[in-house]
């Protein structure tokens, strides 16, 4: 198996991983988002992890970091292998996903491991299923409201969007009473805030906790019609703050696929694959793996950069382009913008009902699309905006 050189190891840090976390994995930062825009930092990623497949071949790079065994995959096959095989040996549990998302859902289920993960994934598998309330009611409900602000300004920032998004959410999660608590989700967005910096941050737990109070508010209340109806307080508590952290990557996703003019769920889906709200999945090992002959130790890190195998174009002739008959049921198992395999995001099919529905019932009401091929690989999305479709 090939070692990266050191040289090459700086360059998988410097353009791939170091850009991917400075924007923000747990919340993004806009700053830095309009700046790696500006700069296509994803292209440069994908360049340089295209440039390691070359140099190195399609197995497993390690990379040259003291006291760590990292592994960056480069071929497709090895991510189907790596998510088909979670949790184990290839735990979710990850050291680094611990460390961050401890800050604000330390019960969560993508950190939980053993009994304890299988108890809280059934859980989330369970309530997380958008047959059980009526999501495109709700979200048709926040939509029209939002539309007739859109007739009046004359064009949807990305700002109007989020009020009306996040005031989804909350219905669809906590219910109607939660509508308008939009401290919650900026107790939230703090702690969220605090956890992109993982270990490098004191955790605020005081903070933790008067979210907490507040989200027990609401899970008591268990307001019919909302998720919070289907699951004791108990069993939902550390699980909740997880669901409303997704909702901020679906509704990032919804107004990225309202730029590419998307229609539908297959609409969600793409702007998933062409911009992935979680551009790195991680693995930790629980024992030896082999993989193409050569063993590799536990605790083994494996690194997927899912920008790389969803816009890869060696490999797939739509990289940079609107392919919207990929899904649902991609040929290619490199494309993983919901992960894969028993980790799996349980939330997949709500969020595409959710963001499917805010999609159609805006988009032709709008001047959509504003990006044809080739796409961009970076997309910020707090920059986007839409003239209302007739408008002056």
């Amino acid at each position: 198996m090939a070692v990266a050189s050191r040289l090459d190891t700086g360059r998988a840090f410097a353009e791939v991983l170091l850009p991917t976390l400075a924007k923000g994995v747990i919340v993004r930062r806009p700053v830095v988002t309009a700046l790696a825009e500006k700069i296509q930092a994803d292209a440069v990623a994908v360049a340089a992890m295209r440039r390691f497949r070359e140099r190195y071949g399609p197995e497993p790079l390690r990379l040259r970091v003291t006291g760590r065994s990292i592994a960056v995959l480069l071929d497709p096959l090895d991510v189907a292998r790596l998510l088909a095989e979670s949790p184990t040996p290839f735990a979710l549990a990850t050291r680094e996903k611990k460390a961050a998302l401890a800050h604000f859902q330390p019960h969560g289920v993508l950190i939980s491991t053993g009994p304890e993960r299988a108890r809280r994934r059934a859980v989330n598998e369970d309530v997380l299923r958008p047959d059980k309330i009526d999501v495109r009611a709700i979200v048709s409900d926040e939509a029209d409201l939002l539309l007739r602000h859109v007739r009046s300004a004359g064009r949807l920032t990305w700002d109007s969007f989020a009020q009306a998004w996040w005031r989804a959410a909350r219905r669809i999660v906590l219910g109607s009473f939660a509508r308008e608590d939009v401290e919650l989700t900026d107790q939230l967005k703090t702690l969220r805030g605090n956890a992109n910096w993982a270990y490098l941050h004191p955790r605020r737990e005081a903070l933790r906790r008067r979210f907490e109070a507040r989200l027990d508010g609401h899970l008591r209340r268990g307001e019919p019609g909302s998720l919070a109806s289907l699951g004791s307080p108990d069993e939902l508590r550390g699980q909740v703050p997880h669901w409303l952290f997704a909702f901020d990557a679906a509704g990032i996703v919804t107004m990225r696929a309202l730029a590419l003019g998307g229609e539908g769920e297959a609409g969600i889906w793409e702007s998933a694959r062409l911009w992935p709200t979680t551009p790195v999945i991680l693995r930790e090992s629980t024992e030896p793996t082999r993989w193409h002959g050569t063993w590799l130790p536990a605790g083994t890190t494996f690194v997927v950069f899912t920008p790389y195998f969803h816009r890869d174009p060696d490999r797939l002739s739509h990289a940079d382009s609107y392919a919207p008959e990929n899904w649902p049921a991609p040929s290619d198992p490199g494309l993983v913008p919901f992960s894969g395999g028993p980790g799996i995001c349980p939330g997949r099919d709500l969020v595409l009902v959710a963001g499917s529905t805010m999609l159609d019932a805006l988009r032709d009401h709008l001047e959509v699309p504003t990006l044809r091929a080739p796409l961009p690989a970076t997309l910020n999305h707090f920059g986007l905006s839409f003239a209302a479709r007739g408008h002056g």
